[in-house]
């Protein structure tokens, strides 16, 4: 496959939409114009951003950009990890069966049920009164 400059790749996960942009660097990670560190403060999120490129070996060789926007801290993590793993999926196929071994490359398509018109909630009732 013919090298390019920059790859792309889109995660998704609930409401969050996160698109990456990986090019050969020195491994940093940028998220809206801010650093990993600062984006997500917790430790929890950034090992979730990060669990691809230590799968694969190769932290610290690419530089990834990301624009993130939607849902919550979580999801927006899991998108990005989603994003990174088809980003590095798309650079080398040799790449995929490790991150699919792990789960990486699969849509995680859990979404919140709507709310039902005559109900409080998705699925929550009013109180029922017989008298």
């Amino acid at each position: 496959m013919a090298e390019k400059k920059t790859i792309n790749g889109t995660g998704r996960r609930k409401t969050a939409v996160a698109r990456v942009y990986l090019s050969k660097g020195k491994g940093k990670i940028t998220i809206n114009h801010r650093t990993l560190e600062e984006y997500f403060p917790y430790a929890i999120q950034q090992v979730t951003v990060k669990s691809p490129m230590t799968v694969l070996d190769v932290e610290g060789k690419y530089d990834i950009n990301v624009n993130c926007k939607g849902g919550g801290f979580n999801a927006q993590a899991e998108a990005i990890r989603h994003g990174i793993s088809r980003a590095f999926d798309e650079l080398d196929e040799t790449n995929r069966p490790v991150l699919k071994a792990n789960g990486f490359l699969t849509r995680d398509s859990r979404m919140v049920e709507r709310k039902k018109y005559g109900q409080k909630k998705a699925r929550k009732r009013f109180q029922f009164s017989k008298r």
